[in-house]
């Protein structure tokens, strides 16, 4: 696993340090606790896929619980949250982390927003098939609100069509696992992106991040692609050229 770090300018009051996480698929909650352990955080971000099932769902919230109880946790809501038939919003509020389902919370002067994935409950979630639009009104609003924005929004392929263009200044996804396969600098395969998908991994135009995720419950091992996590520094606009 690797930390990925970036630094960005924002109109806060002072620097704050966020680390984002995504796609954890039930992976080992204790390996990532000890990883946030070592870094100074104000927050920490998930963007969906926290759980994976019905059946995989525990150790997901249990991550929640167990981060909540050392950060202020914000999550939101991916496309296997839609997959399963428990009741998710219940859960994590009993965690003490917020969920932000079509919602946002201000952290020290930060709009935290969360659009959540548009696939409706137990829908039927093909590799290939076109990923259903999200909560464009929600989304819109979020996006007039006054202040620094940080959205969390699961699926990478929701950029270019609804929010590249959007005021917003920070946008976190996951959901491509990086590609599964890299291969000069490049995934091979997202679902929602079909073959040789553009956003996988990294950062594009300067205000969208793509994290290659944390867990793999597929039956193809990752190649060339490490799981990560990653690390924001959020540094006000007229401090930055003096740290």
């Amino acid at each position: 696993m690797e930390i990925r770090k970036y630094t960005l300018k924002m109109q806060t009051e002072k620097k704050l340090r966020f680390a984002f996480l995504s796609d954890m698929h039930d992976c080992d909650n204790f390996v990532l606790i000890d990883a946030l352990e070592k870094i100074s955080l104000d927050a920490v971000l998930v963007g969906g896929d926290f759980v994976h099932s019905t059946e995989k769902y525990k150790r997901g919230i249990e991550f929640l619980w167990l981060c909540a109880e050392k950060y202020p946790t914000f999550c939101s809501i991916g496309n296997h949250e839609r997959k399963t038939d428990i009741d998710v919003a219940f859960l994590v509020s009993q965690s003490g982390a917020v969920l932000l389902d079509d919602r946002a919370q201000t952290f020290c002067g930060v709009h935290i927003g969360g659009l959540s994935s548009g696939y409706a409950f137990m829908e039927k979630q093909g590799h290939f098939e076109k990923t259903p639009a999200p909560n464009l009104e929600w989304l819109n609003k979020f996006s007039r609100l006054r202040g620094a924005k940080i959205l969390l929004c699961h699926h990478p392929e929701y950029y270019p069509r609804y929010i590249k263009d959007k005021n917003i200044d920070l946008t976190l996804s996951g959901h491509a696992h990086g590609g599964q396969w890299r291969f000069f600098g490049r995934g091979v395969f997202a679902p929602g992106q079909g073959l040789f998908p553009k956003y996988t991994s990294g950062i594009y135009d300067g205000k969208f991040i793509v994290s290659r995720g944390l867990g793999n419950q597929t039956p193809y091992p990752r190649i060339n692609n490490k799981e990560e996590i990653i690390v924001i520094d959020i540094v006000p606009k007229e401090k930055i050229d003096i740290l």
